[in-house]
Formats: structure tokens, C-alpha cells, sequence
């Protein structure tokens, strides 16, 4: 009797270990299954976020490649300076326009009396102006072999870890790496500045009225005011800016085979993204290059036409 009584203790014994370890074993198995969807969650949202990449990607690849075509098919005497197209694809709309690097100050070839001038048009004193661009020059400059580098004792003098390039600028942003100009300065100048340009002249009909300050020869509208009012270009440029034929082609208005490209994309269900692309023009065999590719930038303001345009 004793010995059946045991072996039913025994038993319900094992039942009850046999229970909690099949308990247990739900309980891994519910959380394994709370893992793995969370893992499932997670994996869609990426390939979403992965696959809105690269469709972006290609609307605006297929926006460069637009855009080329119709600069090219120009041809280099009615190239336009700047435009702007729509076009659909891929469930989304597209909206491109394009801009001459000529609209821009460019910092390896610009004039030391230009960059000065905008700098003071931005808010700077005339003398700090002009100091700004005595460094930027430097920054810009190879030095003369055998003679003292004054442009690198600024830097250590400055406590700086690095020296001056001494050679191009290779990107805008490294106008912040100069020594001596303040941050809110770069920050108000790098809308206005390229390195795209190529030459020391910009389009005065497509620049911004900060940097149709800084040219020679233009005066603003309101001399109190050079920020606020709408600079004037000068009688002689807007003559040959505004002759036909030859005149025009001597006109003093710089021209340049690279193109800013803002796409912007409105998807169907209510994404935006906005990409900023530079490319140079090349030809038939190889249309275009890019030099420089930005997303998720902010919209620009639209182009204003100059008085009398």
C-alpha cells in the first residue's frame, strides 16, 4: 500500500515537472515569437526606407539625364543659363531646374576685391572683409619656394592642428577650415559660392542679388540698404548683356559648363525628397559628370530676373 502511494507521488511529482518545463518551453517560444516579429517590423521598415533610396536615386539620375539633353541639344551658343522642367515617372512627379555654376563666385579664381566685397555685403566690417579674403587667397595660393610661409605661421599662430592648402579649393566647405572667418559668415556666404565656376567672372543675369553686389561696377538700389534693395547692373553690362549677335557674344558675362541640378520628387503617397547635383558637360560619348551630389537639401529660392529682363 505504502510502496502505491509512492509511486503515485512519484508520478504526480514528474506530471508537475513535466508541466512547468512545458510551461517554460511556451514561454521561449512566445518570446522567440515577439523577437521575430519585431525583427519582421523592423526588416520592412528598412527595405522601405531602402527602397524609397534608390527609387529617389533614379528619378534623379533620370533627371540629370534629361537635363543634359536639353543643354547639348542647345548647343554652345543658345545654351540656356537656366530652365526648369516637369516630368513624371515611377509614381511619382518631378519637378528639375537647373542653373548655370556662372551664377556663382567661384572661390579658386574669383578676384580678392570680389570676395571682399561680398563679405561686407553679408555683414561684415570693410576691414575684416578684406582680411577674409587676404586668407582665402592664402588659403588658395602655392608659395613662393625659399621664401618664409607667413600664410602657415597664421595657422600655427593660431593654434590651428593643420596648415592652409596652399593649392584649389577642392569643396565649399572647406571655407570653414580658413582661418580667421567666423562660422555665421561661412555659413551666409556658402549659398553664393562654388567651385564649380571655373572662371573669376559670374552671369549677372541669373546671380543672386548678394553676389551682383559684390561686381565691380554694380551699385544697390537703396545705398542704405545693400541687402534689401535690388542691385543695379551697371548701363554698360546691361547693353552688351542685352545686344544681339555678335555684341552680345563680347559681352562681360561668364559662362560655364557646369550645372547645379535641384530635383525635387512629390511621391504619390505624400513623400518629398529634394536632391542638389553639379555635373559638367562633356560630349556625345560621355554627356555628363557629376561633381557633386547632395539629398535631403533644403528647397532654394526661386531665380528673380534682373530689372529690365
Amino acid at each position: 500500500m505504502r510502496r502505491d502511494q509512492a509511486c503515485a507521488t512519484a508520478t504526480s511529482s514528474e506530471r508537475g515537472f513535466v508541466i512547468v518545463a512545458v510551461l517554460w518551453i511556451l514561454a521561449a517560444l512566445a518570446a522567440l515569437a515577439a523577437i521575430f516579429s519585431l525583427y519582421l517590423s523592423g526588416s520592412a521598415r528598412a527595405l522601405a526606407v531602402n527602397d524609397t533610396a534608390l527609387q529617389a536615386e533614379a528619378l534623379v539620375s533620370a533627371s540629370l539625364e534629361l537635363t543634359t539633353y536639353q543643354l547639348l541639344l542647345a548647343g554652345d551658343k543658345e545654351r540656356p543659363s537656366h530652365g526648369t522642367f516637369p516630368f513624371r515617372m515611377d509614381d511619382a512627379n518631378v519637378v528639375v531646374s537647373f542653373t548655370s555654376e556662372a551664377a556663382r563666385i567661384d572661390l579658386n579664381f574669383a578676384p580678392k576685391d570680389m570676395l571682399a566685397s561680398l563679405f561686407a555685403g553679408l555683414g561684415a566690417n570693410r576691414a575684416a572683409a578684406q582680411e577674409d579674403a587676404d586668407r582665402i587667397v592664402g588659403w588658395r595660393t602655392r608659395p613662393v619656394p625659399g621664401t618664409a610661409n607667413d600664410e602657415e605661421a597664421l595657422y600655427g599662430a593660431a593654434g590651428l592642428g593643420y596648415s592652409p592648402r596652399q593649392s584649389l579649393f577642392t569643396h565649399v566647405n572647406e571655407l570653414a577650415l580658413v582661418v580667421g572667418l567666423a562660422p555665421a559668415l561661412v555659413d551666409r556666404a556658402l549659398p553664393f559660392v562654388t567651385v564649380f565656376n571655373g572662371s573669376s567672372g559670374v552671369d549677372p543675369l541669373i546671380a543672386a542679388p548678394e553676389v551682383i553686389a559684390a561686381l565691380p561696377g554694380m551699385t544697390p538700389a537703396n545705398p542704405n540698404d545693400a541687402l534689401g534693395g535690388q542691385p543695379a547692373l551697371s548701363n554698360d553690362m546691361l547693353a552688351s548683356a542685352d545686344a544681339p549677335g555678335p555684341a552680345k557674344a563680347d559681352a562681360p558675362t561668364a559662362k560655364s559648363t557646369s550645372y547645379r541640378v535641384e530635383t525635387t520628387i512629390n511621391f504619390n503617397d505624400g513623400r518629398r525628397t529634394i536632391s542638389e547635383v553639379v555635373i559638367a558637360l562633356g560630349d556625345k560619348e560621355d554627356p555628363y559628370r557629376v561633381l557633386s551630389w547632395q539629398d535631403d537639401v533644403e528647397p532654394r529660392a526661386p531665380l528673380r530676373k534682373r530689372a529690365g529682363r
